[in-house]
């Protein structure tokens, strides 16, 4: 369901601005780089799809020429590291990470490096958001709306400690607040 949640959303934003709209990143892992493209074939065949993975893939101003003829380019988590110089030379409508819990080290390269992608706007598709520990949750939400909770340590004295050593509720309750709209 959240595959096809996103492809509606693409379609939505492409029916509503019939200029010429930049291409979206969908960025997940690589073992379901086919299943996006089989899908986005199935229910929206109207978008035009560019897969940016292997060692044949476009680079350079070449990429950026050929992203910029389509709706929706798919990457994987290893190649944004690789690629970030020229991701990021695209103003991307969208990116989407899928299996965003790829993210949940905010230390790791790979998230450093998808945080610096330019983006309209930015969703994340997780089914676990928080597999271990609420941090997490704060490295995606860093992702999609940087500062709603403050700084890593902030995050982690206001809203982590209290949650997961004492389990207090006031902290669950506001932590909940703050992040409840933006999690479907």
């Amino acid at each position: 369901g959240k595959t096809i949640q996103a492809i509606a959303l693409l379609l939505h934003e492409r029916q509503e601005d019939t200029d010429s709209h930049p291409p979206a990143l969908v960025i997940c892992p690589t073992s379901v780089v086919g299943n996006w493209r089989r899908e986005i074939q199935r229910f929206a065949p109207a978008l035009r799809v560019l897969v940016h993975h292997g060692g044949d893939r476009v680079r350079g101003e070449d990429f950026v020429s050929s992203a910029q003829q389509h709706d929706v380019v798919i990457s994987t988590y290893g190649l944004v590291q690789r690629d970030v110089e020229g991701l990021g030379q695209v103003a991307w409508s969208d990116v989407i990470l899928d299996e965003a819990q790829n993210i949940k080290n905010p230390h790791a390269k790979q998230t450093q490096a998808v945080r610096q992608l330019p983006a309209g706007n930015r969703v994340t598709l997780t089914g676990t958001p928080v597999e271990n520990r609420l941090s997490e949750l704060w490295s995606m939400m860093q992702f999609l709306n940087p500062g709603l909770l403050g700084s890593q340590r902030g995050f982690r004295d206001q809203f982590a400690l209290p949650i997961e050593r004492y389990q207090d509720a006031e902290a669950t309750t506001r932590l909940r607040r703050l992040v409840g709209p933006f999690i479907l």
